[in-house]
């Protein structure tokens, strides 16, 4: 086992794509509410319409990121600014806020239709961490982290959960900022380089390695490990079973 209790003292997971693979659901809700903004866009306008394209367009601009940090990434791209508007606005409000609530009723509707699949490789780590006496957090961007969690069944295998809700709370930046690690090691009491970062998002362990974590493991799912390791990951694996 890579990750000891005489080396570290917690670990720390991102959600999406690391003990989940929601990363689908969120993929195409993004694309679907880019798209259909887009095209009602350019009619108004009068222009072209380019689809959100997932292959080019989520990794860069939304994957990882907080709600709004992607919508505000992804129409700087494309060279639209719109107003900031608030988290309170409702989706048919032509707003950043407005469209990541537009996604985030679609992820909504995804999940209770669908459920969420875990990654069981994942899930066998987080066990054996547990049973070594390692502390454990979820960190994540996603607001819909608690309803992940809870509709895998694994809420209880984590000490701390710092997701998007309580980042808007504590007013913490998103990743790559490392703030929202460093609040889970805080939370947990354990020392920055005696935890370890888990994430599958370039965002995720850029983050790790600016808050200068003990040890950055990120998961590659598509072909993206020279990226992973350049970005700041000590170690890029598969699946995470591959540590045990």
């Amino acid at each position: 086992m890579l990750i000891t209790r005489e080396k570290f003292d917690a670990v720390l997971f991102d959600l999406d794509g690391v003990l989940t693979m929601t990363m689908k659901i969120h993929a195409a809700c993004w694309k679907q509410m880019f798209d259909a903004y887009l095209q009602e866009r350019a009619a108004r306008l009068g222009e072209g319409f380019r689809p959100f394209e997932i292959a080019e367009d989520y990794k860069p601009y939304v994957d990882g990121r907080l709600r709004s940090d992607g919508v505000r990434a992804f129409l700087a791209s494309r060279d639209i600014a719109l107003p900031e508007g608030t988290p309170e606005d409702g989706p048919s409000l032509e707003t950043v806020c407005g469209l990541g609530n537009r996604k985030d009723l679609l992820v909504h509707r995804e999940i209770a239709a669908h459920g969420v699949e875990v990654l069981e490789g994942s899930l066998a780590v987080v066990h054996q961490v547990r049973a070594a006496g390692l502390k454990t957090a979820v960190v994540s961007a996603s607001k819909n982290c608690a309803m992940v969690l809870e509709a895998a069944g694994i809420r209880r295998l984590f000490d701390v959960v710092v997701d998007g809700r309580v980042a808007a709370r504590l007013g913490l930046p998103g990743k790559p900022a490392p703030d929202t690690f460093l609040e889970a090691a805080r939370q947990l009491a354990v020392d920055v380089p005696r935890a370890v970062v888990v994430e599958d998002a370039i965002s995720g362990v850029q983050a790790g390695r600016a808050g200068r974590f003990g040890l950055v493991i990120g998961i590659d799912h598509h072909g993206d490990r020279a990226a992973l390791k350049s970005h700041g990951a000590d170690l890029v694996v598969e699946d995470l079973s591959e540590i045990l």
